[in-house]
């Protein structure tokens, strides 16, 4: 008869070790849960997607194991299954994160465990993200209203470009064509109202744009998604040639730092205060700012630089402050203007200084002066 301490305890051991220390699929600390049939050990998030596929999954704590199934966990682990699953994953290929969407994590585990992409086996016809070209439909707000409309989209990887159709009669033309060199993807499921939302970003003359997009199956949404990443790490090692993957894959698609309202007043710091919707893109060190969160254009944008470089943020009380609801206020200072915003509550007002000042604290590399006198030479 198995003894129920005894193998909690080695599977408290087996959880211990550092190639199973962190969950199999989405690398968060302390995996509580194992799909036993698979041998690794995961997280409770990441238990639920295996439960739902109809997978066997324990409760390393809660279980009982009998003696046969924690011998075979001994013998597998998360390195065993890893070199297993994930023999072949493309570098541009993305591997979600403990706070990443829903989605990507449902759609990487079936991916890797039940339609086995990543194991090295030819497959034909290819897999949609490794063929440099995709084509299909996606459902795309309008830029004036909220109405999301069936829309064609074409993504050529030899072009390094992605265009959309407005129309179904393709003889009148694309309604845009996007350059890869600025494209951003990042899923909003929340923003957009919809679990595989997507948001597109690009620079379109003077300004950046957003699309927001969804489909209703999720495999299309994360396929799109991988394809795009795909094509802007085509276009990563052509701009930079000897980029290692460990400097370019950060730059291929990313989140941003940080999102929300804030209140804003103007250059003399005594106009009204408006309340604007911010985005930070760390990576290019932008502050957007925006009348909502679906605007298809930033009403402004404000770059970051090092505190070297006369930059600054701090938290402070406007003396003039007119028209103001909410009290938590910051100043971010350039050496053009100082800028002053009001929070709605000091939790808010602190994760926007934690943002900022993780901006500020990071070196600025060559591209970074160059997007900051392209600033300054626009304003």
């Amino acid at each position: 008869m198995a003894n129920r301490e005894r193998n909690k305890k080695i599977l408290l051991e087996l959880v211990k070790l550092p190639d199973n220390s962190l969950c199999a699929d989405c690398g968060a600390s302390d995996p509580d849960w194992a799909p036993y049939k698979l041998g690794v050990f995961v997280c409770l998030n990441c238990s639920g997607v295996h439960r739902s596929l109809s997978s066997h999954v324990k409760s390393i704590r809660l279980d009982f194991w009998d003696d046969e199934l924690v011998e075979f966990m001994k013998s597998k682990g998360n390195a065993s299954a890893q070199a297993l699953y994930e023999k072949a994953v493309p570098p541009y290929y993305y591997r979600p994160k403990e706070k990443d969407s829903v989605v990507l994590r449902e759609q990487w585990i079936l991916a890797k465990y039940e339609r086995l992409e990543f194991k090295g086996e030819m497959k034909y016809p290819p897999i949609p993200y490794t063929t440099g070209f995709y084509e299909g439909w996606l459902w795309k707000k309008g830029k004036e209203n909220t109405q999301f409309l069936k829309r064609k989209f074409v993504l050529s990887e030899s072009q390094f470009t992605l265009t959309y159709y407005n129309k179904e009669n393709e003889s009148k033309g694309p309604k845009a064509v996007i350059s890869i060199k600025d494209l951003n993807a990042t899923f909003q499921p929340e923003k957009i109202g919809h679990p595989h939302g997507l948001q597109l970003t690009y620079q379109d003359a003077d300004h950046t744009r957003n699309l927001y997009v969804y489909h209703e199956r999720p495999e299309e949404i994360v396929t799109w998604y991988n394809a795009i990443r795909a094509a802007r790490y085509a276009y990563l090692k052509t701009a930079y040639p000897t980029g290692s993957d460990e400097e370019l894959i950060p730059k291929i698609t990313r989140n941003y730092l940080k999102e929300g309202y804030m209140e804003k007043t103007g250059p003399l710091q005594k106009e009204l205060f408006k309340k604007r919707w911010f985005i930070l893109d760390s990576q290019n060190r932008k502050l957007f700012y925006f009348k909502g969160p679906l605007d298809a254009e930033e009403l402004g944008v404000i770059f970051v630089g090092t505190e070297s470089n006369g930059y600054s943020v701090r938290a402070c009380i406007p003396k003039n402050a007119r028209g103001n609801k909410w009290q938590c206020g910051m100043m971010l200072e350039t050496p053009e203007r100082k800028f002053v915003f009001m929070c709605e509550q000091e939790r808010e007002q602190r994760e926007w200084l934690d943002a900022l000042r993780q901006v500020l604290s990071r070196p600025m590399a060559p591209q970074d002066y160059a997007i900051e006198a392209n600033l300054q030479y626009k304003q």
